[in-house]
């Protein structure tokens, strides 16, 4: 049991043998005490009040008195205003510090039993991944490692959109304009290579629309009778009809993308259990189309198209399958969503999409609770908003997007002329330079757009990224640098046996409940599927351990207070390493 346990469970004791009266342990609020005021942990009192039908400052001393005598730990408590701040003993955090964060288990969850399948990424086939995806693969598979250190058994999936139009007008484009170009033959990627004539798709389709305009048509005459968006519509039907050339073609390309795709998540050190492909699914949800309409969840149209009414729930009607039998988006992800279950039985299914389907979650997972699909409680969309750059908007097909190669490219060319100005790294060999680079070109791309949670939009800066002072992945990075130069130094062994007579400074004290804070820091983090709660916490715990750094002598103290100290240095490091681990994020042992 944690010491805010064993506190709120005494104070639940004062409040009936004080009062004689009950309050449910959820309302005994405890939080961390004001910088400004003595004490580590604060008790709320306003809400027992009512009960004790004394003043706030009365009840506060009366429960501090109470707890002070119950509890050992206490050392002291003041009442301000209706908060009991609460002064632990300093015996309590230096055997904290060896009896708990010191060891390698740290902040490590025991399995809770259940199953979580997070599906993210989920690109097209058409394009390389740009910025937003990046986003998206960084908040999925952080939410994973989170997950995981709580205790969750996590599966992470990757859904390929590997089929529909969009796909057939790159593979016309280079069947027109390509001339046999091949990512060997071009010394293009080959995600760059598709997407190139995505691209180039576009701007001929855009040309063709203006040359109809000139002749008479409409816009919406010129965009749907286009000779290129026939053609492409042409090679869907044939790729559906199954015609050879058009599936080798198909084959061809898209495999060219996922050697594309595979070296980005190489970059980027993401990872997936379970690949799932739309080629493999668009065809699915169908017999769930069936067994709706025979529990008359859903109802057909006289042209025979099938919707559903969810007008009573505040949405409209929805379609889930169209007049000729053909499947759109509902369909699929229907079929999708029970495949998935019946693959792993989990007890949640979280999907890591941008905000602009908020409602095509929520008709998905309404349509499959209506369907009586149990399961369906446990499905989450993890929403997140899109992610800006000073010069606007990113849109794919007029090329304008930023690549997501090309940015990590830029981050770490950054992260070189950064740590190359401080002038520290004269020493190196070449390839730990390199990699040095590396990590700390990731470190500010992936802590840059981690820090903000992720429903909120951001504007990325590449340049404020990397700053080795700010609230940036460079700051915490060169924080565990600096710590592991200290513990080399001193030839830094653990004993185990943290003993420290004298009263602990505030900066020691601080350092300590900080320190403390780690799992209910991975806890909230998961509960609210937030990245950014450990982000900023491994700021926090940086931040705090240079300004004790900065205060405190290490190397130079007498030998117990050193042997405490270097302890604490260790723990420090043990875990802004864990916390940017479940980021995604290494960090360096010099720099």
């Amino acid at each position: 049991m944690t010491l805010e346990s064993t506190i709120q469970l005494t104070a639940q004791q004062a409040i009936t043998n004080l009062y004689h009266t009950n309050l449910p342990l959820e309302q005994i609020v405890l939080q961390e005490t004001r910088k400004e005021f003595e004490g580590q942990i604060t008790l709320v009192t306003f809400p027992i009040v009512r009960l004790s039908k004394k003043s706030p400052e009365q009840t506060g001393l009366e429960l501090g008195e109470y707890l002070q005598k119950q509890i050992k730990e206490i050392a002291g408590f003041n009442v301000i205003k209706g908060f009991l701040n609460i002064s632990i003993t300093d015996s309590y955090w230096t055997g904290l510090l060896e009896g708990n964060i010191l060891k390698p288990d740290y902040g490590q969850f025991p399995p809770n039993g259940k199953k979580i399948l997070i599906e993210y990424s989920s690109p097209n086939t058409n394009k390389p991944m740009h910025l937003g995806h990046v986003r998206n693969n960084l908040i999925g598979y952080a939410i994973a490692e989170i997950l995981s250190a709580y205790g969750y058994q996590v599966t992470k999936a990757n859904l390929i959109n590997d089929r529909g139009v969009h796909i057939c007008k790159s593979m016309l484009a280079w069947q027109l304009f390509g001339n046999g170009e091949t990512p060997e033959n071009s010394g293009l990627k080959g995600d760059h290579l598709v997407g190139k004539y995505y691209v180039i798709f576009d701007q001929a389709y855009k040309k063709q629309i203006e040359e109809l305009k000139a002749a008479g048509s409409t816009e919406e005459e010129a965009k749907k009778n286009a000779p290129l968006i026939l053609q492409a519509q042409d090679l869907l039907i044939k790729w559906e009809n199954g015609d050879q050339a058009v599936i080798n073609l198909w084959k061809t390309m898209n495999s060219w993308v996922y050697a594309g795709f595979e070296e980005t998540y190489k970059k980027l050190s993401i990872s997936f259990d379970k690949y799932y492909y739309e080629s493999n699914t668009y065809l699915l949800g169908k017999d769930l189309i069936e067994e709706g309409l025979a529990k008359n969840v859903f109802f057909k149209k006289p042209d025979g198209s099938v919707w559903i009414d969810l007008t009573a729930e505040g949405l409209d009607e929805k379609l889930v399958l169209r007049a000729d039998g053909t499947s759109v988006y509902m369909t699929q992800d229907l079929g999708t969503a029970q495949l998935k279950y019946n693959d792993f039985q989990m007890d949640e299914s979280m999907y890591v999409v941008g905000n602009e389907q908020d409602y095509h979650f929520k008709v998905l997972f309404l349509i499959l609770k209506k369907l009586g699909k149990t399961w369906a409680n446990g499905l989450y969309h993890l929403s997140y908003g899109m992610v800006d750059l000073p010069s606007g908007k990113m849109k794919s097909r007029e090329g304008t997007v930023v690549d997501a190669d090309d940015l990590i490219h830029e981050m770490i060319t950054t992260a070189q002329k950064r740590t190359e100005e401080l002038g520290k790294t004269a020493e190196f060999s070449t390839q730990k330079k390199k990699d040095l680079y590396r990590i700390i070109g990731l470190g500010a791309l992936k802590y840059f757009l981690l820090k903000v949670e992720p429903k909120k939009r951001l504007l990325f800066d590449p340049n404020e990224s990397i700053d080795f002072q700010g609230h940036t992945g460079p700051f915490i990075q060169y924080t565990y640098a600096r710590i592991n130069s200290i513990l080399t130094k001193a030839s830094y062994a653990s004993t185990n046996k943290t003993k420290r007579s004298s009263t602990l400074t505030i900066i020691e004290r601080d350092l300590l409940v900080l320190l403390s804070q780690y799992p209910s820091i991975i806890e909230i983090a998961a509960k609210e599927y937030n990245p950014a709660q450990i982000a900023n916490y491994a700021f926090e715990l940086a931040k705090c351990y240079n300004k004790f750094y900065h205060e405190e002598p290490i190397l130079k103290a007498e030998d117990n207070l050193k042997q405490f100290r270097l302890d604490l240095s260790a723990a420090t490091a043990s875990v802004i390493k864990k916390g940017m681990h479940l980021l995604g994020i290494s960090v360096p042992d010099s720099m």
